[in-house]
């Protein structure tokens, strides 16, 4: 047992058994509490004042998420031990009078390669806090050290979120493309889905790639004449799968590269009909990829750091505004399953990139508990949003709009979902009604 074991009581397992908890999405550090930016404030007046171990004690209490448990940490003998979680990996670190040092170990070398040193060495010079190395044992680390007295609030959250996040995105993709070479090491904080959900989930990504390849396939659209039309299908696809799935590694690298490359910059673009053909090979590889493959990608960890930037509620109307009207066409010309996939691929979009403030974020969940009503009840959820008739459900809909506007009532009083312009005729009329009802929101300032 290591000295971090020792210190923070570690123990393997979960005391509810094997009961898998059910996360969708991905994890965001914008929804801090009243307590994070009071132990914030308090990292920068100690900081400040030359109080600088205090001043880390502090930045690890704005660190901490209650739901997640995700930071723990312990004064002893003048010196502050520290790890948080990120995903598959453990980060662990000190801070004393002299410096505070933070590392992540990332997977054991059992042999070199050269290929390997080479894409970590190239990987150093990206890192602007951080670097790759080999601690005793032999194990593939990132590391951060920095004199005690430069370390600000500031430098610490950028540091570590670099190295915290690299490290466990690296770890899967390391393994896989090098298993001869590395093996697993520090994974046993994860609690392993059961067999049951990994091949739910498994089902849920084959049949939904394999059936939008069905209607490419099928002529019911040209993807000549309508590239745009084939964009939002292929897009509403990857954020859905996103979302929903919630995977690791390869997956979740192979869905953020056709992010990017749709969504590029370039000196010369790429035509859209190009960047289709892009996308949709890449889901035909992710669905001939081996099950074993996708179910390893598949655990329940803990986070510190969220990738998706901060965005107001005024930058998800605009995104509507901008969006929805787009469906009139496809709808009135006999394309559904577009005009479908543009309110899905409003909602994804959203949820892939932006931190947007917990109302819409869970008003946007429950557009999915809407249009994916099977595979939820698939996961074990009982209620259903869908009436037996196929139409999504007025009441269980309105209900539970009704209970998120009264969750957050006390931190956005103007909050008053217009339940009541809602469409429930089928459900392509109820996604555009139901987007327009976010967009239509009045959020405020918090108080």
């Amino acid at each position: 047992m290591s000295i971090w074991d020792t210190l923070f009581s570690r123990s393997v397992g979960r005391a509810d058994g094997d009961e898998p908890d059910h996360h969708f999405g991905r994890y965001t550090d914008a929804y801090k509490s009243r307590e994070n930016y009071a132990a914030w404030d308090a990292a920068i007046d100690a900081f400040e004042e030359g109080e600088f171990l205090q001043s880390c004690t502090a930045f690890m209490a704005y660190l901490y998420d209650r739901q997640e448990h995700n930071v723990k940490w312990k004064r002893e003998d003048g010196t502050l031990y520290f790890e948080f979680y990120q995903g598959s990996k453990r980060v662990t670190g000190f801070a004393d009078r002299e410096q505070l040092r933070a590392s992540a170990r990332i997977a054991r070398l059992n042999r070199t390669d050269a290929e390997l040193l080479r894409r970590l060495t190239a990987m150093n010079y990206e890192l602007k806090y951080s670097r790759f190395g080999l601690d005793e044992d032999n194990c593939l680390t990132i590391i951060f050290d920095t004199p005690v007295h430069d370390a600000s609030p500031h430098k610490l959250y950028h540091a570590l979120k670099e190295m915290a996040q690299r490290a466990d995105k690296q770890d899967d993709l390391l393994l896989e493309e090098f298993s001869g070479y590395l093996s697993p090491v520090e994974v046993t904080h994860l609690e392993p889905l059961s067999h049951e959900l990994k091949g739910i989930k498994l089902g849920f990504l084959r049949e939904q790639i394999q059936a939008l390849i069905d209607y490419l396939a099928s002529n019911a659209i040209n993807p000549e004449e309508h590239p745009g039309a084939v964009a939002y299908l292929l897009l509403d696809l990857v954020y859905r799968l996103d979302y929903l799935l919630r995977p690791e590694g390869h997956t979740m690298e192979a869905l953020e590269r056709m992010h990017r490359m749709y969504f590029a910059r370039e000196e010369e673009p790429q035509p859209v009909t190009y960047k289709n053909v892009r996308l949709l090979g890449e889901l035909q590889e992710l669905l001939q990829r081996a099950p074993e493959s996708f179910a390893e990608e598949l655990y329940a960890g803990k986070y510190t750091f969220g990738i998706t930037l901060p965005a107001s509620h005024d930058r998800l109307a605009s995104l509507i505004n901008n969006e929805l009207p787009n469906m009139d066409w496809y709808q009135d010309n006999g394309y559904a399953p577009v005009a479908r996939a543009i309110p899905g691929y409003i909602a994804g979009y959203a949820l892939f990139n932006y931190a947007v403030p917990p109302p819409d974020r869970e008003l946007l969940h429950l557009y999915y508990r809407v249009t994916e009503n099977d595979y939820f009840q698939r996961l074990g959820y009982t209620q259903s949003f869908v009436d037996r008739d196929g139409r999504p459900a007025r009441r269980a809909i309105r209900t539970a709009v009704t209970e998120i506007a009264e969750r957050h009532r006390a931190d956005y009083p103007q909050l008053r979902p217009a339940v009541s312009q809602l469409n429930f005729s089928d459900l392509t009329e109820f996604s555009r009604s139901y987007l327009e009802m976010i967009r239509n929101l009045e959020l405020g300032q918090r108080p």
